[in-house]
């Protein structure tokens, strides 16, 4: 009985160990050699995984660094000026300035400016509630006010007020996440040295925009027309500003017939 024993398992470790040699020296040959820069560069970025810098999270903006030496070092936003020049003193390369960006809400009509069009009871979700008819406020295109953004912003500086979402400048890194998961897409992210925003993302012509909120664009274009620059254009009955123009005179602010496009103070952003 033991010797049949024996004859089966004998064999069968026999060939484990073969295969563990096999496996090993595998593993030699075949390993892919990791630069060794890429724990100090891993290191430096802040674990916020936003995608801001357009690869797949930190690890896969650390792998680009060291593999590609025309990577800029400065496309960590939420890491700003101080994680660029720690990347540029591992990689070797010229410091590179980071542009901070900060999130602001193109939508400022809370409870005072709009209505609700329904009274909606179910899952506190933008989401959901877009699925509904378009949410339950009267404007369509505004903010549903059920704190999507808010959930995912990992830095609570987002908040609801009014109904509506408002950004803590001070406290937003400016990692993109809430752009992304607004279902309206009434976030984007801005440098944070602009201060003027158009608070008013309805697409409605003037008329029907009215009769929704207090607070809409209504497309009569003077703030293109007293604008020096050539910064700002409405485009679908919406003025939209082109930041790379703007100089921030305000007289679009000035000449705002309902006064959506309003002066923020988008300064002092944290930083890791």
């Amino acid at each position: 009985m033991l010797e049949a024993i024996l004859t089966a398992v004998i064999p069968v470790v026999i060939i484990g160990v073969i295969c563990a040699a096999v496996l090993v020296i595998a593993s030699k040959l075949m390993a892919v050699k990791e630069d060794e820069r890429f724990p100090a560069v891993r290191e430096c970025l802040p674990g916020a995984n936003c995608g801001a810098c357009g690869f797949a999270g930190c690890d896969g903006y650390a792998k680009a660094l060291c593999e590609n030496p025309d990577t800029p070092t400065n496309l960590c936003v939420p890491g700003a000026d101080a994680v660029s020049k720690q990347l540029s003193e591992i990689l070797g390369v010229e410091f590179a300035d980071v542009i901070e960006q900060v999130a602001v809400v193109h939508c400022y009509g809370d409870c005072e400016k709009t209505q609700d069009k329904v009274e909606y009871q179910g899952i506190e979700s933008c989401a959901a509630a877009k699925l509904m008819y378009g949410g339950k406020g009267s404007c369509i295109y505004g903010c549903l006010g059920l704190g999507d953004c808010m959930k995912v912003c990992p830095q609570e500086a987002i908040y609801i007020k009014g109904g509506i979402a408002h950004v803590n400048p001070a406290d937003c890194i400016g990692c993109g996440l809430c752009t992304k998961t607004c279902p309206n897409k009434l976030i984007t992210l801005i440098p944070d040295v602009k201060t003027t925003v158009v608070t008013c993302s309805n697409k409605d012509k003037g008329a029907v925009t009215r009769k929704v909120c207090s607070n809409g664009c209504i497309g009569c274009k003077k703030c293109e027309k007293v604008c020096q620059h050539d910064a700002i254009k409405v485009v679908d009955n919406v003025a939209v500003i082109d930041y790379d123009k703007c100089v921030g005179c305000g007289e679009c602010v000035k000449n705002c017939t309902t006064k959506c496009i309003k002066e923020l103070d988008l300064k002092g952003a944290h930083r890791f």
